[in-house]
């Protein structure tokens, strides 16, 4: 009889082959499947002298290739795919058999499938998958979770093809139910955030201080050898130095309208289902919405005008400026970040998952695409405190904020003087003086909503959770107000 396999995979586009060629350099035996046999065929013949590849034809094949528990990983298309892949294989599967969705799926419905399929005695496992193409094959990030009975036995493969940082496997089980996928939308709400910070750096030194793409190049790699140290700014470096053709940088020919798949926008649309203000990554993703009206912002253009030319700089106040946003840049990361953990906190409060705040930094220190040197100091601080409310009140993180915001304002500044947008640079400011003033203008915006809609709101001089109510036209502007109890 042939050796049976340790783990199937469904879907064999290039981010399902890559992963199935890093478990089998890991010694993992992997059946495969898809929907398409052509594709099963190209992909075998590639891989002609691959002794731990079984190639499969049809459902029934796959499932009865596996060892038990079967482990079957789906790497196909979010949404109705997956259900229809899951449905295909229930006739086949047994108590105690593990599916796991290794796409990019809503985590609501990871959710959804965890507690349907632990109904049928079959084990579910959403597992959020990053590194793109070359993390795939050579170590993603990989953040499992669900039915934490299924852990122990895909923990030694994903342990083993997942990316290294500092000899620690970059995945670790996150939580029940729905808990990996939501914190892979998190990751990816980051990184929109990240992306959208260093394109619009990229922006005010490009036009609002006139350099050339080869100038803004040497910067980005001058800062990856800093605190800014990542994989974003590596690639962006790279992307600048490419010529096209005609030996101009290819980045100059690229349409500015920017594409997205939905994570950015879950991201958001959780903060505001949970209460959590997540400016940054929200206005990231309207950036790329905006981006998205090339005609219109032509004409717009055209109507009332373009940036203001470069102001001429002395070499030292060209280089004081680069700080400055270089600064903001950082600063407004540190915000990015806070903001997404502030949301994974409230989602675990809402959903009673138990996430380990400094392991998910680890998680994200290797293989994905928001890997940097940042994340250790995030690890740090929560070892140092895992009761930790915010990373803004975090030591370091205090002390960075601190030493950046006048640059950061001046960075600002200047991007409204030269009219170059900056929304995510901007809205990370704004949250941050938001976040470190103790009375905001609130207490009108209650008086408002008690004035057209008796809302009821609270006084500063009664106990917390005590309401009132004021008759605001019939009393005249004299108070008359009424305690009401919750």
């Amino acid at each position: 009889m042939a050796q049976q396999a340790d783990i199937a995979l469904i879907g064999l586009a290039v981010m399902g082959q890559n992963l199935v060629l890093n478990m089998t350099d890991h010694g993992f035996k992997v059946a495969v499947y898809n929907r398409s046999r052509q594709k099963t065929d190209e992909f075998l013949a590639a891989e002609p002298d691959n002794a731990n590849l079984i190639g499969c034809f049809s459902i029934e094949e796959l499932v009865n290739s596996l060892s038990s528990p079967r482990k079957i990983m789906l790497m196909v298309k979010a949404g109705e795919v997956v259900d229809l892949f899951i449905e295909q294989l229930l006739p086949y599967l047994e108590a105690g058999d593990i599916v796991i969705d290794g796409g990019n799926s809503l985590y609501t419905d990871s959710q959804r499938r965890t507690e349907s399929l632990a109904e049928k005695g079959i084990q579910f496992i959403g597992t959020g998958v990053s590194g793109g193409e070359e993390g795939a094959r050579h170590g993603p990030s990989i953040m499992p979770g669900g039915n934490p009975s299924a852990w122990p036995s895909v923990k030694p493969i994903f342990q083993a093809i997942s990316a290294k940082a500092d000899g620690a496997p970059c995945c670790d089980w996150v939580g029940d139910g729905g808990a990996g996928h939501y914190v892979k939308m998190v990751h990816n709400g980051i990184e929109y955030g990240d992306m959208q910070l260093i394109a619009e750096s990229y922006h005010l030194m490009r036009y609002g201080l006139g350099l050339s793409a080869d100038e803004c190049q040497q910067v980005f790699a001058e800062w990856n050898q800093g605190v800014l140290d990542s994989y974003l700014i590596e690639i962006t470096a790279e992307i600048l130095k490419f010529k096209d053709q005609d030996g101009e940088p290819l980045v100059d020919k690229i349409l500015d309208a920017a594409g997205q798949k939905g994570t950015g926008k879950w991201t958001g649309i959780s903060s505001l289902e949970l209460g959590i203000p997540v400016t940054l990554i929200t206005e990231s993703v309207y950036a790329r919405c905006l981006s998205a009206l090339k005609e219109e912002r032509i004409k717009a253009e055209a109507n009332f005008g373009a940036s203001a030319e470069p102001p001429i700089l002395n070499e030292s106040e060209k280089s004081e400026m680069l700080q400055a946003i270089h600064d903001a840049l950082y600063a407004s990361k540190i915000v990015s970040y806070a903001q997404g953990y502030m949301l994974m906190r409230e989602a675990a409060k809402e959903f009673g998952w138990e996430l380990n705040y400094g392991g998910i930094a680890l998680m994200w220190r290797g293989g994905c695409i928001i890997r940097s040197t940042f994340l250790g100091e995030i690890k740090k601080a929560y070892e140092n405190d895992p009761e930790l409310s915010n990373l803004l009140l975090a030591d370091f993180f205090s002390s960075a904020l601190k030493n950046s915001a006048d640059n950061w304002r001046k960075a600002v500044i200047f991007a409204i003087q030269q009219q170059v947008p900056t929304p995510a640079l901007s809205s990370a400011l704004a949250f941050f003086d938001g976040y470190k003033t103790a009375k905001l203008p609130a207490n009108l915006l209650q008086a408002q909503r008690d004035y057209f809609g008796a809302h009821t709101y609270e006084r500063v001089d009664a106990a917390r959770g005590e309401f009132f109510h004021t008759d605001w036209i019939q009393s005249g502007g004299r108070i008359s107000s009424t305690t009401y109890e919750v």
